[in-house]
């Protein structure tokens, strides 16, 4: 696999990022993770692997009915198995507040995704849904006593079929979650009817669930109102005050521990059924629960992507502008929590239009809500415009490049405002020269057995930044240290706000420490929405400022460098940025409100990237291998070259399982998931994974903190199209339903 860091031929309209402009020696280079080697070599302590003395363990018992009111529960064979401490039920549970409603005041209310108040009620709201947990000496010991507990239930009437659902859709409301979810420009249905080339498709992609390498696991002790939880969290402040709300105590008595975490990608950036229940059960027993999830437990109790449904009409000239682009899409939900998600976004910014029409409306099902995952809505949707694009240029004889290139805009089509960044031609031109697209030949030409294709899809996902707070200390001892309380989901934070400190003080990498993982360091922002690496390096950089000021001012010693003057001043100096708790922690996320609204009223931000893939269809079975890749990136400035090329990578691994092999299969009549496990959920592995070539423009953005925009979702987005579009290249077939298993692309099998 290759990562070149590219420049392209210069934009002169691209400022320059404001700030120190001396060469840097580290920020950019491709340095090894500081964390890698503990994973490899098995040293590293995840949250179940870490001993606690006099822990307990527990374990779910799932309702098996979408809706349905217990009767009556059985406890008394569960509670006299040997080493069974106690079973937990709604009664006799401790009592929860209820969760809070969406706030943009108070951004851990996002971090409540369900309604439901686990055993604190008798309803059951969907299939899965927790109404027991067993805690016992022992994991085996737990997991066996629940399989004796009887539940008695009134089965009530449900609604879990999305397709038959589709007449009681609703239209979308917009969310801090989902902003995009509906707009218009001009009158697109007539400028559609009105043109001389119309593309119209009907899409639909299924629901996914997460597969995190590290499960859900939470253990939790209480010491009187004392709360320490240890859990890989995507948001420690946000899980952290949640729990404070829901169990009554001050947000100061909450510790909140992600020193390790195995990955996430969204399904751990909400406080769910098994971490709530993990605390509550603590507090019922006396004494530390640990409750480690299985794969059947996670799909059953932790959101997942929504399947769409989507309609995608484009009207063009005959030269293949575009006069009019329609995308709608229906999208599930929950009775119980959940929410849209900004499926049609990327029709709001990829292509110059003059008619635009986006719309969103949400099925509610007595489903387990709906949560995020990596680029919620862009990921799905991206599949459905990049497919008419390429139907489009099909249909007017242009290569699709070319026809990109022809609708390229340097703002948003439905709003006029300007693109803070944009580099899309560069990209195009980048990926297609780095992939060989000019010589790719005929598509559907033959190699044996196999029909090989190509195909190619842009990649959008728009930047958001959030409000983060830092210490930042010069030690006499001669060494810098970084707090904060950020996750490192694997990304390699730690790592990169290293070598931020490093550069921007001027002092050896090797004498910058980070503390991270903890709620008692400074709070950060929680690792989602490719938000938190721009987040912590602009409130890193503020703070190296302020350090290097307060360093300047010691006097006659600091003439030197940093880590010279403090070592001569004879005494530690720290500077804070931002503040954790009281009115000015309030007048903060009030400041990043304003900004934030009115710079998404000057400009739109965005991470940008071009895919370009070879495929070959088996003519006989239908399989699809992909055989090569090459994705071309614009994410701003690049601190690590290594990690930003493997977040992009890992990407476009987890958009190959979209495209060919994951989908969960729920059973239309009773809301329940078929095949809860990784043997009926296929996500890719090593023989599904071409070599896959990332090329990174490396040009800052103007308008970000020290121009990063983010690197963890744009990869995802566009690799549904640009297989599918291959396919298409291959056989002739455009298939538009996700994932194109053999059946599919054989024919074999319903669209829809």
């Amino acid at each position: 696999m290759t990562t070149t860091p590219t420049r392209p031929r210069a934009t002169p309209s691209t400022p320059p990022t404001a700030g120190r402009t001396d060469e840097r020696q580290w920020v950019g280079r491709g340095v090894d993770r500081r964390d890698g080697p503990a994973k490899v070599h098995g040293d590293a302590l995840y949250t179940a692997d870490r001993p606690f003395p006099g822990l307990t363990h527990g374990w779910m018992v799932h309702a098996p009915h979408a809706r349905a009111r217990i009767v009556a529960i059985d406890t008394a064979a569960a509670r006299a198995h040997p080493g069974v401490v106690d079973v937990v039920t709604h009664d006799n549970a401790p009592r929860m507040a209820p969760p809070p409603s969406a706030s943009l005041l108070d951004l851990s209310s996002l971090a409540s995704r369900s309604r439901v108040e686990y055993l604190n009620t008798d309803q059951v709201h969907y299939d899965g849904q927790p109404v027991a947990v067993v805690v016992a000496e022992s994991l085996e010991t737990a997991r066996y006593a629940a399989s004796l507990v009887r539940v008695d239930y009134e089965v009530l009437p449900a609604t879990t079929d999305f397709r038959a659902a589709r007449d009681t859709a609703t239209r979308a409301k917009q969310t801090p979650a989902a902003p995009t979810v509906s707009g218009t420009k001009g009158d697109a249905v007539a400028s559609l009817d009105a043109s001389p080339v119309v593309v119209e498709l009907g899409l639909t992609t299924p629901a996914h669930h997460h597969s995190a390498m590290e499960p859900h696991v939470t253990t939790a002790h209480w010491d009187g109102d004392r709360l320490t939880v240890w859990d890989p969290t995507q948001g420690i402040d946000w899980c952290r005050k949640h729990l404070a709300r829901r169990f009554g105590v001050d947000v100061r008595q909450v510790r909140v521990l992600a020193p390790v975490i195995g990955g996430g990608f969204g399904g751990k950036g909400s406080v769910w059924a098994g971490t709530l229940l993990t605390v509550l059960a603590a507090r019922h027993v006396e004494r530390p629960v640990r409750m480690a999830l299985s794969r059947e437990a996670v799909t059953r109790t932790v959101g997942a992507r929504t399947p769409t449904m989507q309609r995608v009409a484009l009207g063009a000239d005959r030269d293949g502008r575009l006069r009019s682009v329609v995308h709608e899409a229906v999208v599930r939900s929950s009775t119980v929590g959940g929410g849209s998600e900004q499926v049609v976004a990327v029709s709001t910014a990829l292509y110059a239009t003059p008619a635009l029409r986006v719309g969103t409306e949400v099925v509610e099902l007595d489903m387990l809500p709906n949560t995020f995952m990596r680029a919620p809505g862009d990921a799905t949707g991206s599949f459905g415009l990049e497919s008419a694009m390429d139907q489009l240029a099909h249909d007017v004889s242009l290569d699709p490049v070319e026809l990109r290139l022809r609708n390229d805009t340097d703002r948003t089509p439905l709003h006029g405002r300007r693109f803070s960044h944009r580099r899309v031609p560069d990209l195009m031109e980048l990926g297609s020269r780095e992939f060989g697209w000019a010589e790719r030949g005929p598509g559907g030409r033959r190699d044996g057995d196999r029909l090989v294709g190509h195909g190619m899809a842009l990649a959008y996902h728009p930047a958001l930044t959030f409000e983060a707070h830092v210490v930042l200390r010069a030690t006499a001892a001669g060494r810098v240290v970084l707090r904060t309380s950020a996750q490192d989901m694997g990304m390699g934070i730690a790592t990169v706000l290293a070598q931020v400190v490093a550069d921007e003080l001027a002092v050896p990498l090797d004498r910058v420490g980070v503390e991270y993982g903890d709620s008692d360091q400074p709070i950060a922002p929680p690792a989602g929405g490719s938000t938190q690496t721009a987040s912590l390096t602009a409130a890193t950089v503020r703070a190296a400022e302020r350090l290097r000021s307060r360093v300047q001012r010691l006097g006659p010693s600091a003439a030197g460098s940093v880590l010279d003057a403090v070592r001569a001043h004879g005494q530690d100096v720290e500077v804070v940025v931002g503040h954790d708790e009281g009115l000015r922690a309030r007048a903060g996320t009030l400041r990043w409100i304003a900004e934030t609204l009115w710079g998404q009223r000057r400009w739109q931000r965005a991470a940008w990237g071009a895919h370009f893939c070879e495929v070959a269809v088996d003519a006989d079975t239908g399989e699809v291998r992909v055989t090569r890749w090459v994705g071309a990136f614009d994410i701003g400035a690049v601190l690590n070259a290594k990690t930003a090329a493997s977040q992009l990578r890992g990407g476009i691994v987890m958009g190959l399982g979209l495209a060919l092999t994951e989908e969960s299969v729920t059973d239309a009549r009773t809301g329940r998931l078929v095949g809860p496990d990784l043997t009926h959920y296929h996500v890719p592995s090593h023989a599904d994974v071409p070599e896959i070539g990332i090329h990174l423009l490396g040009d800052p953005d103007p308008t970000a903190p020290r121009g990063v925009v983010g690197a963890g979702e744009v990869g995802i987005t566009g690799v549904g199209a640009a297989v599918a579009n291959a396919v298409f290249d291959a056989t002739g077939r455009r298939l538009t339903h996700l994932p194109l298993t053999p059946d599919r692309v054989l024919g074999l099998a319903p669209e829809a």
